[in-house]
């Protein structure tokens, strides 16, 4: 870019943004419902968004009649309630019904203000892009989307028992890529199967890495974690953190757990395998699916489950008390549990899969597998713990290049990329 070119691009600076998650709320604690990496996504850049300098409006859909119309998050960002169907007892696949009611409430927010008051729409998720489609032809304002899964994708590596995709989202996925000025993916990965699976205009793909909060999860004692978490000293505690969905693959654990007593009986004594999380998904049609494998597998009497609604700090205990995080999903468009876990110095071991390839260097912050083999799982998880101090400090490093700072310069800038093009200052200033 020339000189020019620079300065035009620095003096694009957005004011303010419409961030659209219309499904789950960014006030909702991850781990369980629909509520995930997605949530932690939008609140860390939201905040970070608006440190520097941009006010930025989060709309989620209203679950309760008691919420306020208007919830400040941080200084700068506020979440919007839009009330659209009932309160309770809706689940994201009901809400395609609801989109006119959301897009209305979306609507009605933008007019009680002057033309122009929202400069970019940033919607996340394949229903708040059908939201933001439309908000952002009604404005004028330019349409940025983070898909964070995607149906073709997680269709052709479902998991045994899970249900696909629906047809519904996979052509509304395809209307949202179509009209977006800027498609966000978290991995060159994700940006291949956007223009591979999908058919989006390389030009307007950005890739910016999620982050992860780097001052929070840090490294820290495991002794004192241990205590404050009831774990003996001398465990070995193999933890995952997530949604309990057939996506997610929590059992792989457990089995994987199971085959590690058979090949050593002796590691009964010290074993311990946390599962922190709520059922989602599927999952939620079997709640107790998983406390009746780990009863079948005959290993309950070493296997604990807690709720994820336990606060950050409680989280943050449960990283440094583990000797490995395990993160088997069959699909992650990037994987922030495993960057979390780095971030405490705790090895990862993930399946070979999307954004896990980025977010676990593998041999380096943890192990990669292939596939979901319960003996192939053991034997990782095994060599991770004989490995562990070596592993740990790849994973601080690996994940000290990650944060969220750095994220939200990349959406910044991607939102100045599409004002400037809506505006047609990119076309003029390239000539």
């Amino acid at each position: 870019m020339t000189p020019a070119v620079l300065r035009t691009l620095h003096s694009v600076h957005p004011r303010r943004i419409a961030v659209l998650s219309v499904h789950t709320s960014p006030l909702e604690q991850p781990g369980t419902g629909d509520a995930g990496g997605m949530n932690v996504y939008v609140v860390e850049t939201s905040k970070r968004l608006a440190a520097l300098g941009v006010q930025v409006e989060v709309f989620t859909r209203a679950t309760g009649s008691d919420l306020p119309p208007v919830v400040e998050l941080a200084p700068g960002v506020t979440v919007r309630h839009v009330t659209a169907g009932p309160f309770e007892g809706l689940s994201k696949e009901d809400l395609p019904a609801q989109l006119c009611a959301l897009t209305s409430g979306v609507l009605r927010t933008e007019a009680q203000h002057e033309p122009g008051w929202y400069d970019v729409v940033h919607s996340h998720y394949w229903l708040s892009g059908q939201v933001g489609w439309l908000a952002s032809e009604r404005w004028g304002t330019p349409l940025v989307h983070s898909a964070h899964t995607l149906a073709k994708v997680k269709n052709l590596a479902l998991a045994a028992g899970d249900a696909p995709e629906p047809l519904r989202r996979v052509v509304g996925e395809e209307q949202v890529i179509a009209a977006a000025d800027r498609l966000v993916a978290n991995t060159s990965d994700e940006a291949r199967q956007l223009m591979d699976l999908y058919g989006a205009d390389a030009e307007r793909v950005v890739t910016v890495a999620p982050g992860v909060d780097l001052e929070h999860f840090r490294p820290g004692e495991a002794s004192g974690a241990r205590t404050r978490l009831g774990i003996p000293p001398d465990a070995v505690v193999l933890l995952f953190v997530g949604r309990v969905q057939p996506l997610k693959a929590p059992d792989v654990l457990l089995r994987a757990a199971a085959r590690m007593l058979e090949q050593d009986p002796a590691l009964r004594s010290r074993l311990v395998v946390a599962v922190v999380g709520g059922p989602s998904g599927t999952g939620l049609a079997e709640p107790e699916a998983l406390q009746r494998l780990a009863h079948e597998l005959g290993i309950d009497d070493v296997t604990r489950f807690e709720s994820p609604s336990t606060g950050k700090e409680r989280l943050r205990d449960w990283y440094r008390a583990a000797s490995v995080v395990a993160v088997p999903s069959h699909n992650e468009s990037f994987g922030l549990v495993a960057l979390e876990a780095q971030a405490c110095g705790t090895p990862v071991v993930a399946t070979d899969v999307g954004g896990l390839r980025t977010a676990v260097h593998d041999g380096v912050s943890g192990l990669l597998v292939p596939g979901h083999d319960a003996g192939r799982w053991a034997g990782a998880l095994s060599r991770a713990i004989e490995t562990r101090d070596a592993l740990s400090a790849g994973a601080v490093a690996h994940a000290s290049q990650f944060s969220w700072s750095a994220t939200a310069d990349g959406l910044l800038a991607t939102y100045r990329d599409a004002l400037m093009e809506r505006s047609g200052l990119l076309v003029a200033n390239a000539r």
